[in-house]
Formats: structure tokens, sequence, C-alpha cells
């Protein structure tokens, strides 16, 4: 007969043990050594996860404030870039223009492979504060801009160092929280930035016409600050902090190594490369069909008003059937509109509105899940590493040479229907309102 481990109490018959041997198999169980646990080294050191409670929600609703204070104005950066080129850069070209936002884009995801690292090893607050700091500071600034280096030190270089101080450590601090409810939770903490897609843009373009750029810019600062205390109280680390050494912060690429990380991280990349097409074009397309600017630049606003539901509702199921699963079936749900509802769509503006619905609510999908999925491959320690290294790839992507659509390109309906206002595709930001 097998012996067992020392320690281990040997099953007494029926006759002389009333223990049932259910009770006896706990028994066994927690008397196990862990020299013969079949856990894996790879697992993570910390197994239990709130799952809820005051602190854990209150922490995404702090990466929800983060998230409308921070994402929001990349959401916006179309309507920034026709006001610039009618009115401050009005004597550059569209694509010169384009180079502010593509810089802006870029720097977010290239610089989050440091913010990552410093996040696990310090936690999210200092990161978030400086980074609120900075976002309230670029837009105070923005309002006495007037050349065009101005605004690519601003809005460029500033905007987009700030939003990598935000935007991963928001979403992260997420993951320390929860985990089988992970998807459903950072659905929520990442709606804030589509919520903001939708609010900043009106109130803009409201406070342009009434206050002025230097007034608008300001108020949406005063806005920021609010957001931003109230992130700063609510979201807490959860981990004891480590010391600030070489090789607890320095970058690291050799994580590509792990096939499922690079395969996921090209993933991601590809799905962003995908879904920026229709945020890009959908506009342009609306007028060349006949349609009124209004109504073209309402488009995508309703993709980032589906976006807030695309963001939890699929992270809610994500949970039950499999969070990469899910995210299979949302991109596969924004290649099916495309198809059956994009290019069947002509003139059709209630379609049009139908596909910025559908494909909103599909596409707003890529910012909560891919996190979630890249969570999976990693200790909840390492999330901030992974998760920002995985998103080089993005970064190369929104740094690429600003695409465009100009006039002459264009064919000549569109071309006057969008004299003065101009298309950009500063990699993937076009228009009024683009969701991430």
């Amino acid at each position: 007969m097998d012996q067992l481990p020392a320690g281990i109490p040997e099953k007494a018959s029926s006759n002389s043990d009333s223990r049932t041997e259910e009770q006896f198999e706990r028994e066994i169980a927690h008397q196990i050594p862990s020299a013969i646990s079949t856990e894996s080294m790879d697992e993570p050191a910390v197994t239990k996860y709130p799952e809820g409670g005051w602190t854990a929600w209150g922490v995404v609703l702090g990466s929800w404030m983060a998230m409308f204070g921070s994402m929001s104005f990349m959401n916006s950066i179309g309507k920034f870039q026709t006001y610039l080129l009618r009115n401050q850069l009005s004597g550059y070209s569209p694509e010169a223009v384009g180079w502010i936002f593509g810089v802006y884009n870029g720097l977010t995801f290239l610089l989050g492979v440091q913010t990552g690292p410093i996040f696990d090893a310090r936690g999210p607050r200092a990161l978030i504060c400086c980074g609120g700091i900075l976002t309230i500071l670029y837009l105070m600034l923005l309002g006495i801009c007037t050349e065009y280096w101005h605004f690519m030190l601003v809005y460029g270089v500033l905007g987009g160092i700030s939003l990598s101080l935000i935007f991963g450590p928001a979403i992260a601090i997420v993951a320390h929280y929860f985990n089988a409810r992970r998807g459903f939770a950072t659905g929520i903490a990442s709606s804030g930035g589509a919520v903001g897609g939708v609010v900043f843009p009106l109130m803009l373009q409201r406070l342009f016409d009434t206050v002025g750029f230097a007034w608008a810019t300001r108020i949406a600062g005063f806005v920021c600050i609010v957001t931003f205390v109230l992130a700063g109280i609510l979201i807490r680390p959860r981990f004891p902090v480590k010391p600030l050494t070489l090789s607890t912060v320095r970058p690291d690429l050799t994580i590509f190594r792990q096939a499922g990380l690079a395969l996921t991280s090209l993933g991601v990349f590809f799905l962003e490369w995908g879904l920026f097409i229709p945020f890009t074009y959908l506009t342009s397309y609306a007028i060349d069909h006949g349609s009124s600017a209004a109504f073209s630049y309402m488009l995508l606003s309703l993709i980032n008003a589906a976006g807030v539901f695309g963001r939890w509702v699929p992270g809610f199921y994500a949970d039950r059937l499999g969070r990469f699963n899910m995210l299979i079936l949302t991109v596969l749900g924004c290649l099916l509109s495309i198809l059956c509802l994009w290019l069947p769509t002509k003139s059709s503006e209630p379609m049009m509105v139908v596909f910025a619905l559908v494909f909103g609510f599909f596409g707003g999908s890529n910012v909560s899940l891919a996190p979630v999925c890249i969570g999976q491959l990693c200790k909840v320690e390492s999330f901030g590493r992974y998760y920002s290294t995985a998103y080089i790839l993005v970064s190369i992507r929104l740094v690429d040479l600003p695409w465009l659509v100009t006039p002459a390109e264009l064919t000549p309906s569109l071309a006057c229907s969008l004299e003065p206002h101009w298309v950009v595709n500063s990699s993937k930001f076009a228009t009024v309102g683009t969701t991430v």
C-alpha cells in the first residue's frame, strides 16, 4: 500500500470512527504539505480578491473619474483638430496639424512601458496624481498657445506624457481588487473615457462659440480638477510598496518571449489597426453621401455613447464565458457590422445611425477586454509591467505617419462639403469623438 505523507492521518474504518468520508477528505486537504502541492509556481502570489465592497468599488469609481478626466480628451481630439485648422493654425496644412495629435497618441502608449513597472513598485496614486496635474496644466496652457510649436509642446508632448501616467495605472489597479469579476469591473472603469467622449466634445463645441477657445479649455481644466481630486481620494493601493531600484522599475521587453503575451500583443495591435478605419472615415463617408456636417459629426458621438455600454456589458459576460472568447466575439461583431450595415448603407442616414450604435457597442470592448486578457497571462503583482509592455506595439501604430485625406484627394462633393473643416487622419483620430 502506498504510504501517505507524514502528518496525514490514516483513514479510519467506518466501524471505529464516525467521521464521514467527506470530512476525512477535507482534513486531508488541509494537511497536505506544500512540498507535494500541485500549485504552479507561475500562479499569482495573491489569490484572494475582495471582488466587491466599498473599497473595491470605490477604486472602480476612482478609476472611472481618472479615465473621464484624461481619456476624454483623446476622444475629443477631432474637436480640437477641427478648431485649430480653422483658427490658430489655419495657415498650416492638415498634415502638419495631424502630427501634433500623432505625437500625443504615440507618447501615451510608448511612455507607458516605463509607467507600468513604476505602478507595480509604488502603486497608482502618485502616478495618477502627477498625470492629473499635468493634464490640468496643459489644458490651462492651451488657451495661451498661438504658434505651431506651442501646440506641439503643450498638447502633443505634455498631453501625451500626462495621459501615459494615467491610462495604464487607472486600468491596472482594478485588477488588484477583482479577479472573477474583473471583466465587468474593468468595463465600468473604462467607460469613463467613453462618457467623456460624449460630454466634452458637446461642451467644447458650445463653449468655443460662447466664451472662446481659451476659456473653453480652462473650464475643461476646472472640471478635471474635481475628477482628479476624487480619483486621488478613491484610488487606493493594495500591495505594499517596493524600493525604487533598477530591477523593479526598468522596462522588460524580454517578456515578449512568452508566446501567449507575444500573440496577445500582436492581436491587440491588429485589433486597434482594424478599429480605426470606421472611426476615421465614417464622418467623411456620411458627408460624401449627402449628409450634413452636424449629422456626420453626431455619428461619432453615437459611437462613443454606444461604447459606454460596449465596455461593461461584454465585460460582464466575459467573466462567465471567458475573456478571450468574448473578445473574439466582439471582434466578429465589429466585422459583421461593417459587412452587413456599413457597406450596404450608401446614403441611408438611419442605416448610418444603426451602424454607429452597433459598431460602437462592439468596438468599445477593446479597451476593457484587452487588458483583462493580458492579466490572465501574468501575476497580478506584475500586471502593470505586462500591460504597458504589450501596448508598445499599439504606440508604434499610433505614431506612424499621419495619414491624410485632404480636399484635393476627395471627391468633389466631399471636398466642397468639408471646406474649411478638412478631414485629418492623424493615425487613428479624424473627427469629433473617436473612441478609446
